[in-house]
């Protein structure tokens, strides 16, 4: 990382494996390096950029953005004596990446700024969770105002509550955030199960009754585990309160089934409506003298802006200060929130029409955009500079791309990473090497994740090597490199 500093790197993407406490030894090596870093979403079973699986499998390679989800498949895991250890179980599919809850602990590492996966998701899953995490950080921000401010301005309002269990996922994992733990995969179903429901209480003709308190609605999807570990879904024709009729009932639901509700009606109608709206937040102070109406605004990043107006005093018969705060607050054409208005006037009960008001409201919002425009934050020249930065980025990664693409026809790949530079082969697309190579570089263990880790001092009830079969006829070897807390999957 300080070799990337020295070259001249400002910000670093970290990978997904890594904890908080290795973000924050990161942090603390180089403090001038800005830390970008994933929070959700689905994950690779292997390090980003070293998956060649799909490509072997299938002649699409994960890493040029054409992944065929080798590792969502269904594999057996046989011993070296062949004797199957699980039978037909998604083993290498990893639950998906949430760390809702460790955002606090990452902006406190070091973190400046948060991944959300978006690529091919909906509309709907990325107004939900960006707005979960945006509420998040807002919490964090309002917890601690005198450390952190965001590097954007506005604040979004919603008409729905975000809930990250209600849009896609394979169920939720924090990986490596705290180190090394179990329940990191969904061997049942590599398909998204949603939330929990609750459970089936009676069963009577061609309905059921839940035993939850969730609402249910007409076009709900739901779903539930055989008793052989397979996902079953279905649609609710009718919902009276808990009693649920489905549009054709599941075969194998019993009383006590766990049920899972992966399509919520009422959520997705809110969602499909316009459901946020930013805004700048504004304080105003609004000045009457005898001779001028003063007004000036200040924004949430210290943006000001002032306007004044000749004013002939005549004073009111009527109280004016409610008709005053209604017409400077009217704002809702703007991207602006009035949040706050001081009224200071230094004549008794002034009558000023609403005319003025509104004038003057207006110039003085023209004013703080000008303000803006010329502050450190919204500058054209900010704006060029950051330009030119990515650009000086993008020759770099184009200079690297053609001495990988040198070394890759050489079979070989030489990177800033020491640890790759020591590797002695890597898989490569033109590869006809019949020696076995590694398909994956996994930090994720298969070995741990069924409970046998040998650094536990639990004893695996199998001779190893192990090997994955998939129903084609493929099969793969596993290797363990516990030294390094490591797994490869090889051809």
């Amino acid at each position: 990382m300080q070799q990337l500093a020295q070259m001249g790197f400002r910000r670093v993407v970290l990978a997904r494996e890594l904890s908080i406490q290795e973000i924050a030894a990161i942090h603390k090596a180089v403090p001038e390096v800005e830390l970008e870093v994933f929070v959700h979403g689905a994950l690779c079973v292997s390090y980003s950029g070293r998956c060649y699986a799909s490509e072997y499998c299938f002649g699409r390679s994960a890493n040029r953005g054409e992944c065929a989800q080798f590792c969502r498949l269904p594999f057996t895991l046989k011993d070296a004596d062949g004797n199957v250890i699980e039978q037909d179980k998604h083993l290498l599919s990893l639950k998906d990446f949430a760390q809702l809850d460790n955002l606090e602990r990452l902006v406190e590492a070091g973190a400046v700024s948060f991944k959300i996966e978006g690529r091919l998701k909906d509309a709907d899953y990325v107004k939900n969770v960006t707005a979960a995490y945006s509420q998040k950080l807002n919490s964090i921000i309002s917890a601690h105002p005198d450390r952190y401010q965001r590097a954007s301005m506005g604040r979004c309002s919603y008409t729905f509550q975000p809930d990250i269990h209600k849009s896609f996922n394979r169920g939720f994992t924090t990986y490596f955030a705290d180190g090394r733990c179990a329940g990191q995969a969904s061997f049942l179903t590599p398909k998204s199960i949603g939330e929990y429901v609750g459970k089936v209480k009676e069963i009577r003709g061609n309905s059921f009754n839940v035993s939850s308190v969730t609402s249910f609605a007409n076009g709900d999807g739901m779903c539930f585990f055989s008793p052989q570990g397979k996902l079953i879904g279905f649609r609710v024709n009718k919902a009276e309160g808990n009693r649920i009729f489905p549009h054709k009932m599941p075969a194998g639901i019993t009383p006590g089934t766990v049920l899972y509700r992966n399509y919520d009606q009422t959520f997705q109608k809110q969602l499909s409506k316009p459901s946020s709206e930013r805004k700048v937040m504004l304080s105003m102070t609004f000045t009457v003298t005898p001779t001028e109406l003063q007004l000036s605004v200040t924004d949430e990043h210290g943006h000001n802006g002032t306007a004044t107006m000749p004013y002939e005093y005549q004073k009111a018969n009527t109280p004016q200060e409610d008709n005053i705060r209604r017409q400077l607050t009217k704002a809702g054409g703007t991207i602006y929130n009035v949040v706050q208005l001081q009224i200071n006037t230094q004549v008794e009960t002034p009558f000023i029409p609403s005319s003025h008001l509104t004038t003057l409201r207006r110039q003085c919002l023209e004013n703080v955009k000008g303000e803006k425009n010329n502050s450190p934050l919204g500058t054209c020249d900010a704006f060029t500079k950051a330009t030119g930065r990515l650009k000086e980025l993008s020759i770099v990664n184009c200079q690297f791309s053609t001495v990988n693409s040198q070394l890759s026809a050489a079979s070989k790949l030489s990177t800033l990473n020491s640890k790759l530079s020591t590797a002695s082969k890597l898989y490569t697309l033109n590869s006809k090497l019949s020696a076995p190579q590694e398909l994956i570089f996994s930090r994720y263990c298969l070995r741990h994740e069924l409970g046998y880790c040998t650094k536990g001092g639990r004893k695996a009830p199998w001779r190893e090597p192990l090997t994955l079969h998939l129903a084609d006829g493929k099969s793969f070897k596993i290797k363990f490199d516990c030294k390094q807390c490591e797994m490869y999957i090889m051809r």
